[in-house]
């Protein structure tokens, strides 16, 4: 089992600090691993076995505490009076206003709370409001390349990298000692099975209380926008051009229902969207956005063989890894040309363009010209798979992708 280290460092980092820490991410990407390690890292440090509740919410035997009375109760019996209690509580989203359980906890001293959830809803609305200011969310995702190299046997970064692409970095799939395609289809139909019905039934058992906001029903329509969408990762859709194209298909389907449903596969962190920026005008483009699937087994499994390109795939790859590296990520426009990512951290500012390819010179000069037109001194850099012809274009450099995911 590889150590999430990023994901415990930062843990680590908020230990002790009045905030309640959130881990939010898809199912089976490693949260209740993750907080699993950071109870066996505090036992290690010297914290007591009493001193740690631990709660899976979706556990038969938890489900009595699925009120949060209950929940209150059973956590205030057993906190400790003259030293800190780490309270982990797995899979919140199960509990019912579980926003004030957590609130009236975390007013108390010496109790350290971390919870986890599979739905973004879990922190919006009532709980946004209730907890403004009292939270931090940690953001998590399934494995890295780099983690993915852990778990596999072998010492060849490209085999691997072709397997990465194609079954994605769940962390099930990557220590499964077979990784049969038979195999990893079935837990990729159930995982995705879970999101789609279990966590959108969710989703809209919480809105009932908000007469404003419409219910995703439909199973059969959220299964066919995932698939549209998983179909065409990395290219610009809005809500009207996919109502259309399933109206042409003999869907028929408003702009505003197709929002409802896209906002309940993002919720589920099934896929992110991500905005346009206007380089020149520094300003965001709300029109066209992009959409990234959260893994590329999962793409795998909902679009096989459909539109299938490795620009887009790798393009993919390169999005979350820059989200996992802390950067806020925008798709960026340079007058008619598309920088594939504009990349902001603490300030500083990076371009990027991926490529499979760049040995074809008509497609080195499409790929280089739009960084070539950004005429400030941030650094810019291009990503492919070539293993010939890198290196620096007057201040553009060219990497190799998997050297570049591999460097940290």
């Amino acid at each position: 089992m590889v150590a999430r280290k990023e994901f415990l460092d930062v843990l680590e980092s908020w230990k002790h600090e009045k905030v309640i820490k959130v881990v939010t991410g898809i199912r089976r990407c490693g949260k209740s691993t993750l907080l699993k390690q950071y109870q066996d890292k505090l036992k290690s440090e010297g914290v007591s076995d009493e001193q740690i509740i631990s709660l899976n919410l979706e556990e038969l035997e938890n489900e009595e505490l699925n009120n949060y009375k209950s929940l209150y109760e059973y956590i205030t019996q057993r906190l400790c009076n003259d030293k800190y209690t780490y309270v982990f509580l797995d899979e919140i989203q199960t509990v019912e206003n579980f926003q004030k359980a957590i609130d009236s906890l975390y007013v108390k001293d010496n109790v350290d709370i971390y919870i986890t959830g599979s739905n973004a809803y879990l922190l919006s609305g009532e709980l946004a409001t209730l907890l403004s200011g009292r939270y931090v969310e940690i953001s998590m995702l399934p494995l890295s390349f780099n983690e993915y190299c852990q778990c596999v046997s072998g010492d060849n970064d490209e085999e691997k990298f072709h397997d990465y692409l194609l079954n994605g970095g769940f962390p099930l799939i990557a220590n499964m000692d077979n990784r049969d395609s038979n195999k990893i289809n079935t837990y990729l139909e159930g995982l995705y099975n879970t999101v789609v019905v279990k966590d959108v039934e969710e989703r809209d058992k919480r809105r009932n209380s908000d007469k404003n906001k419409r219910k995703v029903s439909d199973v059969t329509l959220l299964r066919t926008l995932s698939k549209y969408l998983a179909s065409v990762i990395g290219s610009p859709v809005s809500a009207k051009s996919i109502a259309d194209y399933l109206s042409s298909n003999g869907r028929k389907i408003s702009s505003n229902t197709v929002e409802d449903y896209i906002e309940a596969l993002t919720e589920s962190y099934i896929f992110y969207p991500v905005e346009r920026y206007d380089i020149s005008g520094k300003a965001l483009l709300k029109r066209n956005l992009k959409y990234y699937i959260v893994d590329l087994g999962l793409k795998r499994h909902l679009a096989p063989k459909q539109g299938y390109d490795v620009g887009y795939a790798i393009e993919n790859i390169v999005y979350f890894e820059l989200l996992r590296r802390g950067y806020k990520v925008n798709v960026g426009k340079v007058g008619n040309a598309e920088v594939d990512f504009v990349a902001q951290k603490n300030g500083a500012v990076e371009y990027y363009q991926v490529s499979a390819s760049m040995l074809e010179r008509s497609v080195f000069e499409r790929e280089i010209a739009p960084l070539k037109n950004i005429k400030d001194m941030r650094a810019k850099k291009i990503l492919t798979l070539d293993k010939f012809g890198l290196g620096d274009y007057d201040g553009i450099v060219v990497e190799n992708i998997i050297d570049w995911l591999k460097l940290k």
